[in-house]
């Protein structure tokens, strides 16, 4: 009979080269994919229409730069010193940064966790044991042994090959999840920033709404004044005095709200800068203090996807969907590792001697159910599913962008046409007061022209607030700050 001895060298070197290969091919297959970034989108422009978009209204227009990104400490250019200081204290003391902060601190240390199991492992173990051999160990004589108490004690050295790339894919994985979790401390700063820039103009859009009713209260009861002093001469009737009084009660009836929504966003921002309401207090912020930038920068859209936190963070949840399509396959195939130890071992009523051993192991799934082959198909239909929330997102922000740009436009052409409503109004209301006193207009046409010129304040107050909301808009949108 012939044995391994007795072939040949060539034999021999082609077997071994045969082997070689298979475990090579093996590796190749079972490696799993290489995460490969997805491509910017091929487009140079954010909206159907080519070139820089552009707005212009009586107050200085406003003009797109595209390919520069916003400057970090975007909020500065609204000119605002008050809102600068309230920014800087929410991004000190919010506590869903914190929170950011931790997350991306745990899911570095599961990076540290995962590639620990590369290196070698070392454990100590003790055992102690009372024993009793049967007549059928180690030959017949083998009954006459004593029942005896031993014991043993040393480390076991042990060292996973990770052939396959299972440890490989694992480390990978938890790179991606810290990725994710350093983009989420990203989009948390640009919400933190994006809630005390809202909330601080929110304030002071509420303010202007209250300063224009109180004026509209003071006009109302001029009004009343003239009507009750008429109606004691007899010009006017008893109507003409109902009728002012209630337009004056109407327009008391607007403060509450506004009041109500000013202490909601002062509210707010106390706790956006970490702060319980009664211990801190919002500062009185103006719109006239809000200016908003005649030129506005905006990355291309092939740098927008490097840009923005939500987009990096789809992609890192891809890269976890590759990996864990990489540790499937993985799965399907041996593991393969080596271990050794020493002890120290002997009877517990003698003396010790020292032992060792140095064993190969092998564990390959022969029949699972099926269990590790549909494990894989999962894990390519998850990846799958996270390419297409990735390009949602992509998408999402492109479309976000296009309708603030559109915005832009629109607020400009609002803006304008709510002065040029203000300065019509203004004059109504002049000439129909005139007239009413010299008997050629009735209170009915007084009031109305009065509620039109209400309207058209309020109109103009939120026009200005929409600018300034839109702008900060297209900040937010580029990523910037974060």
């Amino acid at each position: 009979m012939s044995t391994t001895s007795g072939l040949s060298e060539a034999t021999k070197r082609l077997l071994f080269t045969t082997l070689v290969m298979v475990v090579l091919l093996l590796v190749g297959c079972a490696t799993g994919p290489r995460f490969v970034a997805p491509e910017a989108p091929a487009v140079t422009s954010y909206t159907a229409q080519p070139g820089s978009p552009a707005a212009t209204d009586a107050a200085g227009g406003q003009r797109v730069i595209m390919g520069h990104a916003p400057p970090e400490r975007w909020w500065r250019l609204l000119n605002s010193a008050q809102l600068d200081q309230v920014v800087v204290l929410a991004l000190r003391n919010n506590p869903s940064l914190e929170a950011a902060r931790a997350n991306l601190v745990a899911a570095e240390e599961r990076i540290r966790a995962a590639k620990g199991a590369r290196d070698i492992q070392v454990d100590a173990g003790a055992q102690v044991a009372r024993q009793k051999y049967g007549s059928s160990f180690l030959g017949p004589l083998a009954a006459t042994f004593p029942t005896f108490s031993a014991y043993s004690v040393g480390p076991t050295v042990s060292y996973d090959l990770d052939i396959f790339g299972d440890t490989r894919h694992r480390i990978e994985q938890a790179n991606a999840a810290a990725a994710y979790q350093r983009e989420q401390l990203r989009a948390a700063r640009l919400r933190v920033i994006s809630d005390t820039v809202t909330q601080s103009l929110r304030v002071a859009s509420v303010r202007a709404q209250i300063d224009v009713i109180k004026r509209v209260l003071d006009a109302d009861q001029k009004t009343l004044d003239l009507v009750q002093a008429a109606r004691r001469v007899g010009v006017v009737s008893d109507i003409d005095v109902l009728t002012a009084t209630s337009q004056r009660d109407r327009d008391r009836a607007l403060l509450p709200p506004l009041y109500q929504d000013l202490d909601s966003a002062r509210d707010a921002l106390a706790i956006l800068v970490g702060q319980p309401p009664a211990n801190w207090a919002a500062p009185e912020f103006a719109l006239d203090q809000f200016t908003v930038p005649q030129e506005l920068n905006l990355v291309i859209p092939s740098e927008l996807v490097r840009a923005r936190p939500d987009i990096q963070a789809a992609e890192a949840q891809l890269r976890v969907a590759s990996a864990a399509v990489g540790i499937a396959t993985a799965d399907l195939y041996p593991h393969i590792s080596l271990s050794s130890g020493w002890a120290e071992a002997g009877l517990l009523s003698g003396g010790t001697a020292a032992g060792w051993s140095v064993v190969g192991g092998i564990t390959a799934p022969i029949f699972h159910g099926g269990a590790l082959s549909a494990q894989r198909r999962a894990a390519q239909d998850s990846y799958q599913a996270a390419f297409a929330r990735y390009q949602l997102v992509v998408l999402s922000s492109f479309g976000q962008i296009a309708d603030t740009l559109h915005a832009l436009e629109h607020d400009a052409e609002a803006l304008q046409t709510h002065e040029t409503e203000l300065a019509s109004a203004e004059r109504t209301v002049a000439l129909t007061q005139q007239g009413y006193r010299v008997g050629n207009a009735g209170i009915l046409q007084v009031v109305t022209a009065e509620r039109e010129q209400q309207l058209a304040q309020i109109g103009l107050v939120q026009a200005r607030t929409q600018r300034v909301v839109d702008t900060i808009g297209l900040f937010l949108a580029s990523g910037t700050g974060a």
